[in-house]
C-alpha cells in the first residue's frame, strides 16, 4: 500500500498545477526586469498612439468646420457651435485614454529613473522602494489621475488652442455680414443688434446663444488656469505629454 502511495503524483500535479519558478540569480532577475520593461514600454506606446489619434481627429474636425463655415457666406454659425461640442466630446475621450496611458508611463519612468539611471550614474540617496511601488501597482492597478485632472492636462496642452480658434471663427462669423461673398467688400456689423440677430440658433434667441458660449468659455478658462497637482514620485518633469 505504501509503495502505491509513493508512485501516486502529488495532488497539485494531478490538477495540472506547477510550482511558481521565480528568478534565483541576479542575472535572471535582470533579464526578467528587462523583458518587463519592454512590455510596459509597448503598452505605453500603444496608449500614446491612441491619444495622438484622438488629437488628430480633433484637428481634422476643426479644420473641416472652419473650411465649411468661413468659405461659404450662406453657412450658419451653428456649424462652429457644433464644432465646440464635438471637440468637447473628443477631449473627454482623450482624457479617458490619457488616464490609462499615465499608468504605464509612470511605471516606465520608475524603472528608468530608479534602475537604469542608477546603473549609468549611481545616486547613493536613492533606495530600492521603487520596486515596491511598481509591485503595488501591479497587484492593485489604479488610476494615478482623476478624470478632471486628465482633462485639465489635455486642455492646457492641446485643446485650448482648438477652442480658441473656434471662438475667433465664431465671433468673425456672427459679426461679419458679407464674409467671403464674391464681388462684395467685407463689412463689419455696425450695431450690437445685428450681432444678436445673427447669433440666433433655431428657436434659441441670439442673446441666449451668446451668453451660453461666453459662459462655456469662461468655465473652460477657469478650468485650464487652475494649478497643477504635485505628482511627487510620479512627477513628469519637463519632458512630458
Amino acid at each position: 500500500m505504501k509503495a502505491e502511495q509513493d508512485r501516486m503524483p502529488p495532488a497539485s500535479e494531478e490538477e495540472g498545477e506547477r510550482p511558481l519558478l521565480l528568478p534565483t540569480t541576479p542575472g535572471e532577475t535582470t533579464n526578467t526586469l528587462i523583458h518587463y520593461y519592454r512590455g510596459e514600454l509597448g503598452r505605453m506606446t500603444s496608449w500614446r498612439d491612441r491619444i495622438d489619434r484622438t488629437s488628430n481627429w480633433a484637428i481634422t474636425v476643426v479644420a473641416a468646420l472652419l473650411s465649411v463655415s468661413l468659405s461659404t457666406p450662406t453657412s450658419h454659425h451653428g456649424v462652429l457651435v457644433f464644432g465646440m461640442m464635438l471637440i468637447t466630446l473628443l477631449l473627454m475621450i482623450e482624457a479617458r485614454r490619457y488616464r490609462f496611458f499615465d499608468i504605464y508611463r509612470a511605471r516606465v519612468r520608475q524603472i528608468e529613473r530608479s534602475y537604469f539611471a542608477q546603473i549609468l550614474a549611481p545616486d547613493p540617496k536613492r533606495g530600492t522602494e521603487w520596486a515596491a511601488v511598481i509591485a503595488g501597482s501591479l497587484r492593485h492597478p489604479r488610476f494615478l489621475l482623476s478624470y478632471g485632472e486628465a482633462m485639465h492636462r489635455r486642455l492646457k496642452r492641446n485643446y485650448g488652442w482648438m477652442y480658441f480658434i473656434l471662438l475667433l471663427a465664431w465671433c468673425l462669423k456672427i459679426s461679419t455680414p458679407k464674409l467671403q461673398t464674391e464681388g462684395v467688400p467685407t463689412l463689419q456689423a455696425q450695431s450690437w443688434t445685428y450681432v444678436i440677430d445673427n447669433a440666433v440658433l433655431g428657436p434659441i434667441p441670439g442673446l441666449a446663444v451668446i451668453a451660453a458660449v461666453v459662459a462655456f468659455y469662461v468655465g473652460m478658462l477657469c478650468f485650464a488656469l487652475r494649478p497643477d497637482r504635485d505628482e511627487g514620485e510620479f512627477g513628469h518633469g519637463e519632458a512630458h505629454v
